[in-house]
């Protein structure tokens, strides 16, 4: 089927994420099956619209920070990690680990905003804005959790299990094996990775809801990580009920109401009914 020019250039936009060093005109032709002329319009708009640059030493193309610019105006816009930074830090100073949050997207999750709390050993630490692998964190299991198992293995089943190479041992690769966690998950109450995520990581996560009623869809998460050697299942239970109160008060706390008494806006989640990081030590 033939591609929209509207289709191509997202996906030239999506093949830079994560390349410094950018990609020439063939490359990008060659990855993506994009005839010379076309692309070479296609990155000449883009490059008008400040979304990429040319390097003059290689030729290459490169994205600039206006992508990065977009999303932290609409994150500081819509008041998001305003309200939910002080909460992810009390989070993080109770259980001394790192504390995250991650929205609701469509058919996906994003991770927003984070607090360290580990002051000392070893830290987990990764970067914030990525996509949640949904079938091998926490987050994604305690998000699937509430839905209709049908519609749960289905959004998984699109991802193919495809997981990246640095995550750990236990991740899970196949329908059967994740329906079953998935059913322990809702059992649980919360979402359990445990070398899954990242090897040598544990963590837990609990759903945001739109509002404090218990049958209001989930929009997002917020979890606990760290190294298995500290975060034992005795000390994560522990944590259930620290980030049970978190949610609640961010739940309390939806929808996000925009500045100046703007109107309320609801990242609302599609398909949802009512009812990558590193280890580092640290002195």
């Amino acid at each position: 089927m033939k591609q929209s020019a509207t289709h191509r250039a997202l996906a030239i936009l999506e093949l830079l994420v994560g390349l410094p060093a950018g990609m020439g005109l063939g490359e990008i032709c060659a990855r993506l099956d994009i005839p010379k002329s076309i692309a070479h319009r296609l990155l000449a708009l883009l490059a008008e619209r400040r979304l990429v640059r040319q390097e003059p030493a290689t030729a290459h193309y490169v994205l600039t920070l206006e992508l990065s610019l977009m999303g932290a105006r609409h994150l500081a816009g819509i008041g998001l990690v305003d309200v939910g930074q002080p909460i992810l830090d009390r989070l993080a100073a109770a259980t001394g680990e790192l504390c995250r949050l991650a929205v609701v997207e469509g058919e996906g999750m994003v991770w927003v905003a984070k607090a360290q709390g580990a002051r000392y050993g070893l830290r987990y630490d990764p970067d914030a804005g990525t996509r949640v692998v949904l079938h091998a964190t926490a987050t994604g299991k305690a998000w699937l959790a509430t839905l209709p198992e049908a519609e749960a293995l289905r959004i998984v089943e699109a991802t193919g299990f495809a997981t990246p190479r640095h995550f750990g041992p236990n991740a899970i690769a196949e329908s059967r094996t994740f329906g079953v966690e998935l059913a322990r998950t809702r059992e649980r109450g919360y979402g359990l990775a445990v070398e899954e995520g990242e090897a040598g990581i544990a963590a837990v996560a609990m759903v945001v809801r739109a509002s404090p009623e218990a049958s209001a869809p989930a929009v997002g998460t917020l979890s606990v990580a760290g190294p298995v050697t500290r975060l034992t299942a005795d000390r994560y239970r522990h944590f259930v009920k620290e980030l049970a109160g978190a949610a609640a008060e961010l739940s309390a706390l939806w929808p996000i109401r925009q500045p100046l008494g703007g109107a309320a806006t609801h990242l609302e989640p599609r398909g949802h009914r009512p009812g990558d990081g590193a280890i580092r030590h640290v002195a």
